[in-house]
């Protein structure tokens, strides 16, 4: 069991990235009850078995300059509309998208019936969580996703220094067909795991301390070395 997913070209055998993960922390009120990782919903690595892991990126452009026009004439319900017509658009593209790879492009799931009521309560199989999501707040995984599909040549879609996407009515995932994949929250995260996911992701923990900011169960003057490392593939 481990907390990386390693992503592998499937003819060369080769490794092309690895998503560094984080595992629950949250107080449980049922003691029994796993605390998760986005990588247990890949088959570990010395299972021998081959899994698969998807990514997304999608984007309405355009957006932006209409904004900026509005914004110019001081016309703020314009400039709100238009905002929240593109989000929609962004959203509803990427669950056209996740509903594409359940029922035709991985296809586990092709017999799916869904009305829009069981798509908001999330009744379908799979997950699709994005860097900056509670399972994974981590943002800087995005860059991994990025130079994996060489997203912004691609699509146009760019990653800011504080790794926001713009245009700004974007939405990227992770996609995982696990029967079990259940979206989730980490909690609040301890110094142990810190220092592990710091030494995982080879940078130091004031850095990664500074990204994780919000989800931090500490003070950040104080805190414990402790580290494990373990692996999981797709």
């Amino acid at each position: 069991m481990g907390d990386d997913v390693e992503v592998y070209d499937p003819t060369a055998k080769t490794k092309l990235a690895t998503f560094r993960m984080l595992r629950q922390q949250i107080q449980k009120e049922v003691s029994e009850d796993p605390y998760l990782c986005l990588s247990d919903f890949i088959a570990p690595k010395d299972s021998g078995l081959v899994d698969h892991l998807g990514f997304m990126a999608v984007a309405c452009f355009g957006c932006d300059e209409q904004v900026k026009k509005f914004e110019s004439q001081t016309d703020d319900y314009n400039k709100i509309l238009v905002q929240a017509i593109s989000d929609r658009l962004a959203e509803g593209f990427a669950e056209a998208l996740h509903r594409d790879i359940r029922t035709t492009h991985w296809g586990y799931a092709n017999d799916e019936v869904m009305d829009a009521a069981g798509l908001h309560k999330v009744q379908y199989a799979g997950i699709r969580p994005a860097p900056g999501y509670p399972s994974q707040p981590d943002h800087t995984e995005k860059r991994t996703m990025w130079d994996l599909l060489s997203i912004e040549q691609q699509t146009g879609i760019a990653l800011t220094d504080s790794f926001a996407m713009m245009p700004a009515s974007a939405v990227c995932a992770l996609t995982f067909a696990h029967s079990s994949s259940a979206y989730f929250g980490l909690g609040e995260i301890n110094p142990d795991q810190v220092k592990d996911y710091a030494l995982r992701k080879d940078i130091g923990v004031d850095v990664c301390e500074r990204w994780l900011a919000p989800n931090l169960a500490y003070d950040v003057a104080a805190a414990p070395a402790q580290c494990t490392k373990r692996q999981k593939t797709a």
